[in-house]
């Protein structure tokens, strides 16, 4: 320790300053914590590849039957992408390019796969193996965020010392029971490759599987069936809502929970600059703690280098509510290793004024 700290990260923050992590690795390496007189987040403006963003999803017109994902995030491991869905479309999909994680923003519907259907509603994750023939058959209008883990899988994390019943019970998790459908006709499956789509048609349906066995398969889990680890006193970092884990990225999720009680402790994020992955959050529904003017089914966008944290009035809100309380939120976090870049899609709905949110009112 040198100069004016606080005993603990996260708690008694010396008078008068705002508090830092400068950490490595996520939320997982090396960190120091710095203890600031103004926030690092309180600039004038930002220019170059680094500035944040703020999405608006809802901006992207709801498409027909034909539509495949729109993509708004990418690099190497993942694709970040809306995906509006308004009824069942006449082909399958088939995505072969990786594992296919979709969350479900808005809509109801059925995910039909080979291996079975799964029913799904908001808030509901579906995980699709890289590869497996399915179709998005959405009985109303349907919104979904896509990740794609391009040339990979994506998985459960290791839960360490908290045990695999963590967050939720593996028992909870659903996957499809067979339902064969012996029709002839003509049946067209859509796959994409390289961000190519090659057709393939069937004088049968493709979903014909009278049974399968194995460790590989379509899964549904809800965030309403989540059971997040807290802590009265110490404000944990996102890393402790881990959901799924895929090759240079963690998908986490920010469900409803209880805040801190000890009033010496931090209720909204401390300030981060998180040098080793990008940062992108979905916000689907709730009041977001640490976040003002973010609406549902917005999107944000940090890249790392940069600081962020929580605007001047989300701060303000909290020191007005005082220690406990309820997070009244669920939002899904993507951490990436390598740079992501935004699209022209992307670029298309990004709010210009989101960078000046931070701004003191």
């Amino acid at each position: 320790m040198r100069g004016r700290t606080s005993r603990q990260a996260h708690a008694d923050l010396p008078e008068g300053t705002v508090e830092e992590e400068h950490g490595r690795e996520g939320f997982a390496g090396p960190a120091s914590h710095l203890y600031r007189l103004h926030p690092p987040t309180g600039w004038d403006e930002v220019d170059g590849p680094l500035r944040p963003h703020a999405l608006d999803t809802g901006r992207l017109p709801m498409e027909g039957p034909e539509a495949l994902p729109v993509a708004l995030l990418v690099n190497e491991d993942l694709r970040v992408s809306q995906w509006s869905v308004s009824e069942a479309p006449a082909w399958f999909f088939r995505d072969a390019d990786g594992d296919l994680l979709l969350f479900v923003h808005r809509g109801e519907g059925v995910l039909e796969t080979e291996y079975g259907p799964l029913r799904y509603r908001p808030g509901d994750y579906l995980v699709v193996p890289r590869g497996t023939t399915h179709r998005v058959a959405a009985t109303a209008a349907t919104r979904l965020l896509a990740v794609e883990a391009l040339g990979g899988s994506i998985g459960l994390p290791d839960r360490g010392l908290l045990g695999r019943h963590a967050l939720f019970d593996p028992a909870v998790v659903e996957v499809p029971e067979p339902d064969p459908h012996d029709e002839a006709g003509t049946f067209e499956v859509r796959v994409l490759r390289a961000g190519a789509i090659t057709t393939v048609r069937y004088p049968f349906h493709p979903l014909d599987v009278v049974g399968w066995k194995g460790d590989l398969a379509p899964l549904r889990v809800n965030v309403d069936d989540f059971r997040p680890v807290t802590s009265p006193r110490y404000h944990l970092p996102p890393s402790a809502h881990t959901t799924f884990v895929g090759p240079g990225f963690v998908v986490a999720t920010f469900a409803p929970r209880p805040l801190e009680t000890d009033p010496a402790v931090l209720r909204v994020p401390f300030y981060h600059r998180n040098i080793d992955v990008d940062e992108v959050i979905f916000y689907h529904r709730g009041e977001f703690f640490s976040r003002v003017g973010i609406e549902e089914g917005m999107l944000t966008f940090h890249p790392a280098g940069i600081h962020h944290g929580p605007q001047p009035q989300a701060v303000e809100r909290s020191r007005a509510a005082g220690p406990g309380g309820r997070a009244d939120e669920v939002a899904v976090n993507i951490d990436a290793r390598r740079p992501l870049r935004l699209t022209a899609a992307g670029e298309a709905i990004s709010d210009p004024d989101y960078v000046r949110s931070w701004r003191q009112p």
